[in-house]
Parts: C-alpha cells; sequence; structure tokens
C-alpha cells in the first residue's frame, strides 16, 4: 500500500507518511509544550521575585505593607495560571466562532472605559475598569480579542491579501480603530503594540511588501502628528535625545533607569539590594522592573531574561509554522508577536534606546490585566501545538 502525500488524521492519534514506497505511522502524544510551560514559568517566578523586591519600599511606605503589590501580583498568577490551563484544553478552533463575538465585545469595554464617571484615571490616562485599587484594563484584552479576530480574518483571505482593498485594508482599518479609542484614554505605548503585532499578522498572511512599505511610511507620519498633538509627548521625546538636559524633569525616570543598569555591573548588587527602588525610580514595580532586576542581578541577569524571552518566541513561532490550519498559524504568530513586541518595546525603554512609551514587561511587571492576559495567550499557544499535525521537537 502506498500512500500519495502526508495525511494527518485531525482527531486521531497518528500522522500516515510515504517513506520509501511504503506508509509509516508515527504516533503523536496529545502533551502540551514542556519548552513554552518551563520557560513561561521561570518568567512569572522571575516576575514574583522582581515585583517584591522592586516594590518593598513603595509599599511600605503607601500602604503599610511591603508585599502589599508582591501579594496582588501572586493573585493574579494564580488566577493567569488557572487561564493557562483551561485555555491549554480548550480547542482554539472553536475561538473562530467566537471571533465577532470578541472583537465587539473588545470594542464595547474600549468605549465603556471612555464614559466619565465609569472609567478609572490613573496617571493620566482613562484605562481603567474597576473598584478602589482593583481595576482591569480593557485595552489588554482588547489585544487578545483583535489577535483572534484578524487571524481569523486573515485565514479566510489569504488568496485576497495582494489586494489591497479586499485583503490588505479590512484588518488594518479594524486596528486603527481599536488604536483610535486607545488614544482617546490615551495610551500610546498599547496603541503600538497593537499596531506592530497587526503588521506582524499582515507580514505572515502574505501581504505585499508595497503595502507594507507604504504602511510603515503613513505609521511613521502618524506617530509624528500624535507626537505633536501632546505636549508631554514631545516632552518624552526630547528625554529620549537628551534626558540630561532637564536632569529633574522629564529626563529624570529614564536617568534613574539608567543609573540602575550601570550599578548592577556583571552580576548585580544582590537580589533585594537596589538603591533605585527607594524612591528614586518612580513605580519601579511596573514599567521599568527590568532596570531594578538588572541591578540587582546585574547584566547575566538581565541577558538571562531576555533569552528566555527568545526562547519562547522561539518555540511560539515553532508552534506557528507547525499548526494544523492557517488559523492556528496566525494565532499563534499573533499571541507570539505580541509578546515580542512588548518586550522590544519595554527593554528599549528602560535602555534609553526609544522614547518612553509605558508599557510593561510580559510575566516580570506588576499588572493583572497583563500578567492574566499574556499567560491566557500562552495556553491557547499550548492549545495550538497539541493539536500539530506532530508534536513540535
Amino acid at each position: 500500500m502506498t500512500c500519495p502525500e502526508a495525511v494527518t488524521f485531525k482527531h486521531g492519534m497518528a500522522v500516515q507518511s510515504l517513506v520509501g514506497g511504503g506508509v509509516t505511522l508515527v504516533r503523536t502524544l496529545p502533551r502540551i509544550d514542556t519548552g513554552i510551560v518551563l520557560v513561561t514559568t521561570v518568567l512569572l517566578c522571575f516576575g514574583l521575585v522582581m515585583v517584591h523586591s522592586a516594590s518593598s519600599v513603595v509599599s511600605a511606605q503607601r500602604f503599610h505593607d511591603a508585599f502589599f503589590y508582591a501579594k496582588r501580583q501572586l493573585l493574579w498568577a494564580g488566577l493567569g495560571m488557572c487561564l493557562m490551563l483551561l485555555a491549554a484544553r480548550f480547542d482554539y478552533h472553536r475561538l473562530r466562532t467566537w471571533a465577532p463575538h470578541l472583537a465587539v465585545a473588545s470594542f464595547l469595554f474600549l468605549i465603556v472605559v471612555l464614559i466619565p464617571g465609569v472609567g478609572q484615571n490613573r496617571g493620566g490616562s482613562q484605562a481603567w475598569l474597576g473598584i478602589g485599587t482593583f481595576g482591569i484594563q480593557p485595552s489588554e484584552f482588547a489585544k487578545l480579542g483583535l489577535i483572534i479576530y484578524v487571524a481569523h480574518l486573515l485565514a479566510d483571505s489569504k488568496e485576497r491579501m495582494t489586494s489591497f482593498w479586499r485583503g490588505f485594508l479590512p484588518p488594518l482599518l479594524l486596528a486603527l480603530a481599536a488604536v483610535g479609542l486607545i488614544m482617546l484614554e490615551p495610551d500610546l505605548g498599547q496603541s503600538v503594540v497593537i499596531m506592530g503585532t497587526t503588521v506582524i499578522l499582515l507580514f505572515a498572511a502574505g501581504a505585499r511588501w508595497a503595502h507594507l512599505a507604504a504602511l510603515a511610511s503613513a505609521g511613521l507620519l502618524g506617530f509624528a502628528a500624535l507626537v505633536a498633538a501632546a505636549p508631554y509627548r514631545v516632552l518624552r521625546i526630547l528625554a529620549f535625545l537628551d534626558p540630561w538636559q532637564d536632569p529633574l524633569g522629564y529626563g529624570y525616570q529614564i536617568i534613574q533607569s539608567l543609573y540602575a543598569l550601570g550599578s548592577g555591573g556583571l552580576v548585580g548588587l544582590g537580589l533585594g539590594n537596589s538603591h533605585q527602588k527607594f524612591l528614586y525610580l518612580p513605580e519601579p514595580q511596573t514599567d521599568f522592573v527590568f532596570a531594578i532586576l538588572c541591578e540587582e542581578l546585574g547584566f547575566l541577569g538581565g541577558a538571562t531574561v531576555l533569552l528566555l524571552f527568545a526562547v519562547l518566541v522561539w518555540r511560539g513561532l515553532r508552534t506557528a509554522m507547525f499548526a494544523p490550519d492557517e488559523f492556528g498559524a496566525l494565532l499563534a504568530t499573533g499571541i507570539t508577536g505580541m509578546i515580542a513586541v512588548q518586550v522590544l518595546i519595554n527593554v528599549g525603554v528602560v535602555t534609553g534606546s526609544i522614547p518612553a512609551t509605558g508599557i510593561t514587561l510580559p510575566f516580570l511587571s506588576f499588572g493583572g490585566s497583563s500578567l492574566t492576559l499574556m499567560l491566557t495567550g500562552v495556553g491557547i499557544l499550548l492549545n495550538i501545538s497539541r493539536q500539530s499535525a506532530y508534536r513540535v521537537p
């Protein structure tokens, strides 16, 4: 018996392939990708330790409890792990049925958070829904909802991707609509992540280089317009170009971050021995937790975390490559791209490589919405890998 091509039993346990004129059965195991699980768990442990270390002084001053932020992060981590395990066992194909509803819900929450008296304003951005200090950030969950819907759209229009109007423009308009609502909060960081992830999905779906180049040019002009429209964004650009022009004003945060990075040296000052967390670096447990990590654990600690992220991105891309269908491939690409874009932006800001945008470091920064979203996304990755034509090595 011979077989003209490889055949995958979608709900079975075997892959049939032609080898030397005969049929070979290769048994696959419905196991989760242990590489993704291991790397995610290590990053999460890094995050719990660093959130406590970075926030201990601020927590003690504000709440008379050095573990205030750490306990909340642990609570969110537990919830996120439960969501990750549930998503890992939930057939991702069913997300295609839910994709339009998830997109509508994402936009509804982005609108509701802008209603005065409903959305909470923190740090000058009306981006939270909740009661008291407990809140969720709709823009975080909108990222995952949009990834699912855009992957759904592009999976059905791969043959139309060479057409600007029928293939390229619809998902782009959807992302721009979401960015428009998020910029009303305002939140430039989340907007950049959404657009960056959308571009990655368009590229993966086979968009023409000419269309991508035109989008990049328009994006640069749009970014310049957004910066010019808000004085505080202009100050962020000035701080990026030369923070020492105003070391006690708009350049203060990046200078303190660079002090932390420089003080760490090769091996760091030791866990818990950061100087910058003593009210020098504002909110060190959120956007600038990587600076405290490098100060306490040094270059080696920072490089280890970046290597872990690189491994996670690699495993995510391999999951996309071996996904059983186009939707799964694009969904895995979008989730992986979202993580990669956030890491690049956060580390770029902390090291003074790009202007400040206010985005968290996945799994490490304090924040319940970001943490639960990322862990849910990882769970979806795990489910896609379980259903691959053969188990990702």
